[in-house]
């Protein structure tokens, strides 16, 4: 995660807003926001931890796929800066672009390259800075997002991935967008300028509460799962409401729902692995246990996939 902490507080000094506000309609307290850090600086160190953590070296890697909407250049892919970095040779690398569903959908597609037995191990990493795509003057969008990464390994194996869900509905993109450059070119005599995150709030909290439950339904069913088989729920970390409407809708316990926001903000499609990595590290999951994982974001796109640890 980036260095560099940012309050509620501090974000009341420049917009119109306050701590009791932020935190009571978001669960949000603070975020980190990167100065020095890029992208795929923050990709790339969230990858060594993860590499480290399961005892794999990077010649060992099959495959990098990186979840995410602001890498540092249209174009290498963050993937690829992340294989030079890591010096992981072997390895084919590319993008995923999903918004805050991205390393969800990274990560089942890496376990369908495993499954087809095409690659045998692999490194998902989720990784934003939208903090570079913000309006930091609309106190709606800038309140709740921060900057940060998060990795995991998959190798081939009868655990982990059990089964999974991924739905978009194309219809609803303008919900939640992000023009990265404006029309500008040598006919029309314009030049291109930064675009800015635009979100329709109150649609995208309509949309989750839905379609989270529904897809979480969806994968226990298809699975032959009880939900009261598992032990978590970790859900991308948007807003605390959204999390515990959820919990109601699934009738289960908040205390299923392990929560970060609160540190972190909405770190887009680094929120589930920067969770689950803190999770681990923390002692929390054992062996056996059934976990369900569940994003939501631009697109709109939206999944759910159990695991089992």
């Amino acid at each position: 995660m980036p260095v560099q902490m940012v309050t509620n507080d501090d974000l009341a000094r420049v917009v119109d807003t306050s701590d009791e506000w932020i935190a009571e309609r978001t669960g949000i307290r603070q975020r980190r926001i990167a100065v020095e850090e890029s992208a795929s600086h923050m990709a790339s160190e969230a990858a060594r931890r993860a590499l480290e953590n399961a005892g794999v070296e990077p010649e060992a890697l099959d495959l990098i796929l990186v979840g995410t909407t602001s890498a540092d250049h249209c174009f290498p892919s963050a993937a690829c800066e992340v294989q030079g970095e890591l010096g992981a040779i072997h390895a084919v690398a590319f993008d995923i672009s999903a918004a805050c569903s991205g390393f969800l959908f990274a990560m089942n597609n890496l376990q369908a390259f495993i499954r087809a037995g095409i690659y045998r191990t692999g490194l998902v990493i989720g990784v934003d800075c939208l903090s570079k795509l913000i309006d930091w003057k609309d106190r709606s969008t800038c309140v709740l997002f921060g900057d940060g990464a998060g990795a995991v390994v998959l190798q081939a194996s009868d655990k982990g991935i059990q089964h999974s869900v991924m739905r978009s509905d194309g219809s609803k993109w303008q919900v939640l967008s992000c023009v990265s450059r404006t029309n500008g070119n040598l006919l029309n005599g314009r030049m291109p300028e930064p675009g800015y995150l635009y979100m329709n709030g109150q649609e995208v909290f309509k949309f989750a509460v839905k379609k989270v439950p529904e897809c979480i339904n969806q994968v226990l069913e298809e699975s032959g799962t009880d939900i009261e088989e598992i032990k978590y729920f970790i859900l991308h970390q948007a807003n605390y409401r959204i999390i515990e409407s959820v919990a109601k809708r699934l009738k289960q316990p908040m205390d299923k729902f392990p929560m970060n926001m609160e540190y972190y903000g909405n770190t887009s499609a680094a929120t589930i692995p920067v969770l689950l990595d803190e999770m681990n590290r923390e002692g929390k999951l054992n062996s056996e246990d059934k976990i369900v994982l569940s994003g939501f974001g631009a697109g709109l796109t939206w999944g759910a996939t159990l695991l089992e640890w």
